[in-house]
């Protein structure tokens, strides 16, 4: 049997790699017998489930880019076509329903019909001989039409017609709108793309999922919601403890989640207080990108500021309460080889990292930009010899975009020592050569952001009253 999968229409490259994380996290293999990035309908089969229904409920339950799955009983690109395949299908199992409660519903994607039009399609299944009640809410059964136009068309291109198996777990969307969030800032990753991170980064009860670059905790709380245990770091303390009684931890009171909050810690990947065990199942972050205030890490460039300074009754200035430690500029490329290496070193074999990446000022619809400039290195995708590229997702803007790519650690004996050694030699010389700069210098996505959002600049305000989008 095979099963119809009814998408959103929206996040597109995210759909397919979400639905292989989530078959690969039941354990179940999937065959994908269509699938478009243009329309909202796929068709996959379990070939090796002995019970196919069960395996479609699992898969779906906790997926976010879909509305639900549906047990396919025909598909044609008209009517008469669609009526033939519905027979040759499903015959066998007009008996097995025939005196169950249905429920029939017409779904158009990108097109309508009037209630009378409905009633008419509806009518022409009567052949299937079902004769239970109808009921509109909670029947035994519920049976859809689906119809796909193109955009404009008075006729669609393609009819299917399904039973619901199970619906998505779209609805956890709602729950943890940043509306109704009591902690949130700016940057706060939207509910959807943080449940759909979690679900790349394979979520799940009895795993452990961190965020080194926490915020105020929205992959951390998608993780948890799935039932990881979570925790988190950032070089703002501020933004974990919050204020006026509203902080990260009080987030994960507010979904009754914080049995699952291991808490959080002021750090940098570049100072990080964990050990380099072999530990964690899942890394997720949305790096800064260094838009507003230029990249920084812990340290500084001035040497009196790199021995420890004594206060005037000895004790190291760094150990109270009131020390505020120095910072240095940081290059972007660097950031995103770090978070590579560090996740390296400490995922175990086959966990995950989830790294959001940001793109500007050029496309990737095509091979070259609309300058006819390939996108250059620093756009490329980053690479480690120990971690494997699963899937890399784009969300588009106007002139620049991100990613999340996702990639899984390869066990020690898959991975090639020689490039390995050759990736330290060449991460080392990118150490020696981004010690030094001004943020500007060392962050080219900063660079050409802030050139293209040139036009939003007001130039009769100071340079400080530049209007940037907020956000970043």
């Amino acid at each position: 049997m095979d099963y119809l999968i009814r998408f959103i229409q929206t996040h597109k490259t995210f759909r397919k790699p979400e639905t292989n994380a989530l078959s690969e996290l039941a354990g179940l293999e999937i065959e994908w017998v269509y699938y478009s990035e243009y329309s909202p309908f796929a068709i996959i089969r379990f070939p090796h489930e002995p019970d196919p229904e069960a395996a479609a409920k699992a898969l779906i339950i906790r997926s976010i880019l879909s509305y639900g799955i549906y047990e396919l009983w025909g598909t044609g690109i008209d009517y008469p076509s669609l009526h033939q395949d519905v027979r040759h299908r499903t015959e066998p199992l007009w008996e097995k329903y025939r005196h169950s409660s249905f429920r029939f519903e017409i779904d158009c994607y990108q097109g309508s019909h009037t209630s009378a039009e409905q009633r008419d399609i509806i009518e022409t299944f009567a052949y299937t001989g079902f004769e239970g009640p109808i009921r509109m809410k909670n029947p035994d059964n519920q049976f859809v039409v689906f119809e796909e136009y193109d955009f404009g068309a008075s006729n669609p291109k393609r009819l299917y017609k399904g039973r619901l198996v199970a619906e998505s777990g779209r609805k956890a969307i709602a729950k943890y709108n940043l509306k109704k969030r009591s902690y949130i800032a700016t940057t706060s990753m939207d509910a959807e793309l943080s449940l759909v991170t979690a679900n790349l980064a394979l979520a799940s009860a009895g795993k452990l999922a961190y965020d080194p670059f926490m915020g105020t905790g929205s992959f951390p709380l998608a993780c948890a919601h799935f039932g990881a245990a979570v925790f988190g770091s950032d070089l703002d303390g501020r933004s974990i403890r919050g204020k006026k009684g509203r902080s990260v931890k009080g987030n994960f009171e507010q979904y009754g989640t914080s049995p699952l909050y291991l808490g959080g810690f002021i750090s940098d990947l570049t100072n990080t207080p964990l050990r380099a065990d072999r530990c964690l199942d899942a890394i997720l972050c949305d790096p800064p990108y260094g838009v507003r205030e230029g990249l920084k890490v812990l340290g500084s460039t001035k040497p009196s500021l790199q021995e420890i300074v004594l206060l005037e009754n000895g004790e190291p200035a760094h150990l109270s309460d009131t020390y505020i430690p120095p910072k240095r500029p940081y290059s972007f490329v660097r950031m995103l080889n770090d978070i590579l290496d560090f996740s390296a070193n400490i995922l175990v074999d086959n966990g995950r990292l989830c790294m959001w990446m940001p793109v500007a000022g050029v496309t990737f619809d095509d091979e070259e930009t609309e300058d006819g400039v390939l996108p250059s290195e620093e756009y490329a995708v980053p690479q480690h010899p120990a971690l494997e590229l699963l899937s890399e997702c784009t969300q588009r803007f106007s002139k620049w975009s991100r990613r999340l790519l996702t990639y899984r650690r390869r066990k020690d004996e898959d991975v090639d020592h020689e490039s390995l050694l050759a990736y330290d030699a060449d991460r080392l010389a990118l150490e020696t050569e981004s010690v030094s700069g001004t943020a500007g210098e060392l962050n080219a996505f900063r660079r050409k952001f802030r050139q293209y959002f040139q036009g939003f600049r007001d130039p009769s305000l100071p340079r400080q009253f530049e209007k940037l989008p907020h956000t970043y």
